[in-house]
């Protein structure tokens, strides 16, 4: 008669992770079934953002009381012949497959073979969701216990950050460099965060990064009726012609050089000014100046004229006449 194996069947033990950046119980359908499913589930944080959800929903969860570096031996045991699904914790619980994988290298368990072990995502990130983690982050920063520096700023105290900031992401596009441009528009992105946190807290008009985010999407929505609506521009001169109908429509403005911001470089506004009075249909004669500053903005309308960026070509000059210094104190 031939001996039958007693050996246990080795069990499975489900790994079921979340994201924080999603609202809590809005799991995947294969995570419900497998929290249905499991012999036990266990949880080692008692304030787990997705217990009472879990609960609600009739699965029965027990909360481990257990030392991180006993967790991996802990679940692997429990594991032993049945089910079990682990809920992970905020942090991800480092380290807890690289120590059941040790345990099976070791010689299993003393209660039987290691289990099968699941890693299964029950939620994922959309995109953008790390934006809430930088909102989160600002909020520590800005709040009571944060950061003392970052809790004195101002508007107005910022404005040379946001300024320097935009610069070093123009330098960084106009000089090719990848990395250098994901770092510079994280930086600027930050000073659009850190503004719309300050706001937050004006005592009579308060607005958050939700109302900035929301005015910005109803402004692209209702200047984009060739994508949102059933206007027709098969070109981009089309848009940008119905960009500009649009927004004279929105800002009711007595003249074409109302909006154009006077503090920004001196060749941009130059430039600005000029595409304003073209685009409106007006001539508008040059003055007839012979000072400096006359034939500074007769070049700079030259290059608009020309489909050229006059501050950009200026930047451009200035790089080469860099470059050239730098050769001259090597004695190239």
């Amino acid at each position: 008669m031939a001996d039958h194996d007693s050996t246990p069947a080795p069990g499975r033990l489900v790994l079921l992770s979340s994201t924080h950046r999603i609202a809590p119980g809005l799991l995947s359908w294969p995570a419900w079934e497998a929290l249905r499913g499991a012999d036990r589930v266990l949880a080692g944080d008692a304030g787990h953002p997705q217990l009472p959800y879990v609960r609600q929903a009739g699965v029965d969860v027990e909360v481990l009381d257990v030392q991180p570096f006993a967790l991996a031996r802990t679940l692997a045991e429990a594991a032993s012949g049945r089910t079990v699904l682990w809920i992970g914790g905020a942090d991800g619980d480092p380290g807890l497959t690289d120590a059941l994988a040790r345990i099976a290298v070791e010689g299993g368990l003393a209660s039987g073979p290691v289990p099968e072990i699941e890693l299964l995502p029950g939620s994922y990130d959309l995109p953008g969701a790390r934006l809430l983690d930088l909102v989160a982050v600002m909020d520590r920063l800005r709040s009571p216990g944060g950061c003392p520096w970052d809790a004195e700023q101002t508007h107005e105290s910022l404005v040379k950050y946001l300024i320097e900031e935009s610069y070093e992401l123009v330098e960084a596009i106009e000089e090719g460099d990848r990395e250098m441009l994901r770092e510079e528009l994280g930086d600027v992105l930050l000073q659009v965060l850190f503004h719309a946190r300050i706001a937050e807290e004006h005592p009579d008009h308060p607005f958050g990064i939700d109302e900035v985010a929301g005015g910005i999407v109803d402004k692209l929505t209702y200047r984009h009726p060739h994508v949102f609506g059933d206007v027709h521009a098969p070109t981009a001169e089309h848009v940008e012609a119905n960009w500009e109908q649009l927004k004279a429509a929105e800002k009711q403005r007595d003249s074409v050089v109302e909006g154009v911001p006077l503090a920004q470089p001196a060749l941009a506004l130059a430039a600005k000014l000029h595409s304003r009075a073209a685009k409106s249909g007006l001539t508008v004669p040059l003055p007839a100046g012979a000072d400096l500053g006359d034939e500074l903005l007769a070049l700079a309308v030259r290059a608009q004229q020309q489909g050229l960026d006059p501050e950009a070509e200026l930047r451009a000059a200035a790089r080469r006449y860099r470059d050239a210094i730098q050769r001259a104190e090597h004695g190239n």
